[in-house]
């Protein structure tokens, strides 16, 4: 289905505007609004429910983390998903173009594909890994299991039970280490070494995959989020199933669930937990912006969000009986506590897991099952991902999006961009570089900018306003609705913000005491300030678009500041189904109306718009 946007206002200062406006291009929309919530739940519900999650839980002290977790997720990213949601589906545009409705903080969206970028570059790097061990899957027996014949050394003095205690590397470990990632062979951050081919072919096999899913547009997407978000859970429950019947599963359940409450003082828990919430959620890199500006007008973004992030959290939760029962087999076949089995490290399912799959009878076809819903599980959602630089892109330069041959050439050109500057991660000390960029792309720079977003558009454009455009979406609010916006005020006007910035401080005092490891590895100083930097350039687009906007208006700085966070006159006309709204096709480039301060107790600054005789 399309939809025509309307068409570009004239500027009243123009003597003459009666001629012809120019032909727009048609925006497409889902198919229908079970396509749009399966593909954000295929976005979110991705490798880091599988394997971050799990991970953060099993690196802060288990059952702990669940703790901040859940405080992040209902006090910063339910109410964040839904300034997104509504945010994109109401001004029906990306990541950039959509600040027109507070020109001055257009940076928050170019420092959101900053962010993505980084993202990106590593994130399809998990799907190479993944592609990796998929075709590694096809050799009977398993490469990482005791049944090959290179492993035989490793485990032909194996003991039963826990008297098994001698300190070795595991097979599963060394296929891992040394077979995938190469990285015995590299001493550091300033050593990469070379490329490792075999992950150069995955890698581009995976970024030619994203061309084609691009290319292809919402529609075929749309259809195939019915496979890729429902199938992955048949995997988990048979991973838990078969994970129940091993010894010492019990173990690592218990690890899981028992929290130690000492880790709450530690800021590095904390700041997982809001990661993880900004990472497994997509807030703040764009990708649920644009997926929203497919929307038709009136879609339930309320709905939505309480599906998606209840889904999302239950997955991550879900995901981890499967990896900690088998961390609880693991430490039982070595004898240790669960906390010493495995690497602490973002390889934790390509070392648990694989060792998991090696267990099950006919381990080779459950293997190329598993690695092929996790590979489903990062395409999917690395197209999201993808979706929100090039909906940006396309929106600020619509020719492209109208000339076919165009659009296909300019979406080649940024996937083999991006698989050029990926090549750095499959060299034998990539993983260094993995999780310098892992530490700092999720970190306090994405914290700040969805601090941003959430200030903009509570204080700037209003809170009051844009719950008001909420219900103009969703056109019946009930009860229980007013009751639900009223607890989301409260969030984005100081909860969240508050929370923000404590998180903010924390996680500058940690970064400051604390060295950047990775297993026995310590990062150098140089490359901790190259992380901090990469942070840094994300943030810095905020102020520096400030800036431009304010430079681009005239008057005194005060007039400057005033008009550059009124909303362009387009953003309240991107809605076709308000007919006041259609009849303003023609209007001043900005919206003059003058605005006024209200006092109330949820929007004591937030600024709104009256319309009246002398608008």
């Amino acid at each position: 289905t399309h939809t025509t946007q309307p068409q570009t206002p004239v500027d009243s200062r123009d003597p003459d505007p009666a001629p012809a406006l120019p032909p727009t291009i048609p925006r497409e929309q889902w198919g229908g609004k079970y396509e749009f919530l399966l593909s954000c739940i295929g976005y979110c519900v991705g490798l880091s429910n599988v394997w971050r999650f799990p991970y953060l839980c099993y690196r802060n002290g288990g059952g702990v983390f669940l703790i901040p977790y859940f405080i992040m997720l209902f006090v910063t990213g339910v109410p964040l998903f839904l300034m997104e949601l509504s945010l994109g589906q109401y001004g029906a545009a990306g990541p950039i173009t959509v600040w027109k409705c507070c020109p001055l903080l257009k940076g928050i969206g170019i420092g959101m594909l900053c962010v993505s970028t980084l993202v990106s570059l590593y994130y399809n790097v998990i799907i190479a890994w993944t592609f990796y061990y998929l075709g590694s899957s096809f050799q009977s027996p398993l490469p990482w299991s005791c049944d090959a014949v290179a492993n035989a050394a490793l485990c032909g003095n194996e003991t039963e039970g826990n008297n098994y205690t001698t300190k070795r590397l595991s097979p599963t470990e060394i296929f891992f280490n040394e077979r995938v990632l190469g990285v015995v062979y590299s001493e550091g951050l300033h050593d990469p070494g070379p490329v490792r081919w075999q992950l150069a072919l995955c890698l581009l096999a995976a970024w030619f995959i994203i061309f084609l899913c691009m290319l292809k547009g919402i529609h075929s997407s749309g259809k195939v989020v019915y496979v890729t978000a429902t199938f992955p859970y048949f995997v988990l429950i048979v991973l838990i199933i078969r994970g129940a019947t091993l010894e010492g599963s019990l173990q690592g359940v218990a690890f899981y669930l028992t929290p130690d409450w000492a880790r709450l003082l530690n800021a590095q828990v904390w700041n997982d937990a809001a990661s993880q919430i900004f990472y497994s959620l997509g807030i703040g890199v764009g990708g649920l912006l644009s997926m929203a500006s497919y929307n038709k007008f009136d879609n339930n973004v309320i709905r939505d969000t309480i599906v998606i992030t209840v889904g999302n959290c239950g997955t991550s939760f879900f995901s981890g009986f499967a990896i900690f029962s088998i961390l609880g087999h693991m430490a039982w076949r070595k004898g240790v506590p669960v906390g010493e089995v495995a690497d602490t490290g973002p390889g934790l399912a390509f070392v648990a897991y694989p060792e998991a799959l090696a267990l099950l009878p006919g381990s080779v076809f459950w293997s190329i099952l598993f690695f092929l819903m996790l590979f489903m599980l990062g395409v999917d959602t690395l197209f999201g991902n993808m979706e929100g630089i090039t909906t940006a892109v396309l929106d600020e330069f619509p020719q492209l999006r109208q000339n076919p041959l165009l659009k296909c050439l300019f979406l080649g050109a940024l996937c083999f961009a991006f698989y050029l500057m990926g090549l750095l991660l499959v060299t034998d000390g990539g993983i260094y570089w993995f999780t310098l960029i892992d530490s700092f792309s999720t970190s306090f720079g994405l914290i700040i900018i969805t601090l941003f977003m959430c200030l903009g558009i509570s204080f700037f454009y209003g809170v009051n306003q844009f719950c008001q455009d909420i219900i103009d979406m969703i056109r019946h609010c009930p009860p229980w609705c007013t009751k639900v916006l009223i607890y989301f005020k409260a969030c984005w006007v100081f909860f969240t913000p508050f929370l923000l910035l404590f998180i903010l401080t924390y996680i500058f005092i940690e970064m400051y005491n604390t060295p950047l490891r990775y297993g026995s590895y310590v990062y150098p100083m140089w490359g901790k300030a190259l992380g901090v930097c990469m942070a840094t350039v994300c943030c810095l687009q905020i102020p520096i678009w400030g800036i431009v906007a304010i430079c681009k208006e005239t008057g005194t700085l005060k007039d400057r500041f005033q008009k550059s966070i009124r909303p362009l006159n387009s953003w309240r006309v991107n809605n076709l189904n308000s007919a006041r709204q259609v009849e303003e096709r023609v209007e001043p480039e900005r919206v003059e109306a003058p605005f006024t301060v209200t006092l109330t107790d949820m929007d004591f600054t937030a600024m709104t718009w009256e319309e009246g005789s002398h608008a």
